[in-house]
């Protein structure tokens, strides 16, 4: 057997190329966490960081579905139906409870709970859906959830905000779950690109009408720092890691890309010590070694 070739007949050049567009993809999405807290160092909410990053967003994403209408089948009035749904579901409510989370906890915590959405989907399949769980699963899920405890109660000297920023949060990681769980058989039908571009859409307008309804249109009149770091919200933590993912997993499979994105919520840690200031613990690092060990587990299932 050629020794430049890895499992599956893929060379080893182009293995090792998948594998680092599946961890830069992985870097660029966690790294919204610290762009959204350096945004609100501008006296900027939630809804307003929100809005820009989807209006920043929105030109690549409503090229994409307008491009797709024109070359694809039409879809029918279901699906119109499901993608308002899934798009209100996945990118909006998800989002949104993220940066509001965002606002009360360290971005070192808010990355470690998003990344139990793969232990809600296991959750919300069992309790729901009634699929069965192994023992391994439950090992897995007690081991993650276990890190989540050990950073949640050392956080907790920030105060009782730090409660209402880690439900806020959890909350998100259960929407976007539940994204992932209802989006499945349309993902298969039409294609990721498709169907994100048509969520994306949804969920901007629904961002930018929400800011409308609770902000006053001056809102939108900023320095020019808030548009440079709206701009890099939108388009590099928000579109290329959307099109890394997809090159990934085409690449290397979804299992391989899936764990590699596991380096995530590592390098918001360093990150958030290197660009916030906020402070790189034991206590952290255990816990976020514990999340990891448990969600490989159940990446391996």
């Amino acid at each position: 057997m050629d020794k430049s070739t890895t499992h599956g007949g893929l060379t080893r050049a182009a293995f090792l190329s998948g594998l680092g567009i599946a961890i830069g993809g992985s870097v660029l999405f966690s790294t919204k966490a610290i762009v959204a807290k350096l945004l609100y160092r501008y006296q900027l909410d939630a809804v307003t960081v929100l809005a820009f990053r989807m209006l920043f967003s929105l030109p690549v994403f409503a090229t994409i579905a307008i491009w797709k209408m024109r070359t694809e089948a039409p879809l029918t009035t279901n699906d119109r139906w499901r993608i308002l749904g899934l798009g209100l579901v996945g990118y909006y409510l998800s989002s949104f409870l993220d940066f509001l989370g965002l606002q009360y906890i360290s971005v070192g915590l808010e990355r470690l709970i998003l990344f139990l959405t793969p232990t809600f989907v296991l959750l919300i399949s069992s309790t729901v859906l009634k699929h069965h769980i192994g023992r391994k699963q439950w090992m897995a899920l007690a081991i993650s959830y276990c890190g989540i405890v050990l950073v949640f109660v050392h956080d907790l000297q920030g105060g009782s905000n730090v409660v209402l920023g880690a439900a806020l949060v959890t909350g998100s990681a259960a929407a976007y779950a539940a994204y992932l769980l209802l989006s499945g058989e349309m993902v298969k039908r039409l294609g990721p690109l498709r169907l994100v571009s048509y969520a994306m859409c949804v969920s901007t307008v629904a961002c930018v009408g929400q800011f409308f309804l609770l902000r006053p249109a001056s809102g939108l009149l900023q320095p020019l720092p808030v548009y440079g770091l709206s701009l890099l919200n939108g388009m590099m933590c928000t579109v290329a890691p959307v099109f890394m993912t997809m090159i990934a997993v085409e690449r290397i499979g979804a299992g391989t890309a899936s764990q590699a994105g596991m380096i995530g919520p590592v390098s918001t840690l360093f990150l958030g010590a290197l660009l916030l200031g906020e402070p790189v613990t034991s206590w952290q690092l255990g816990g976020t070694a514990l999340v990891l060990s448990g969600i490989y587990l159940l990446s391996k299932k």
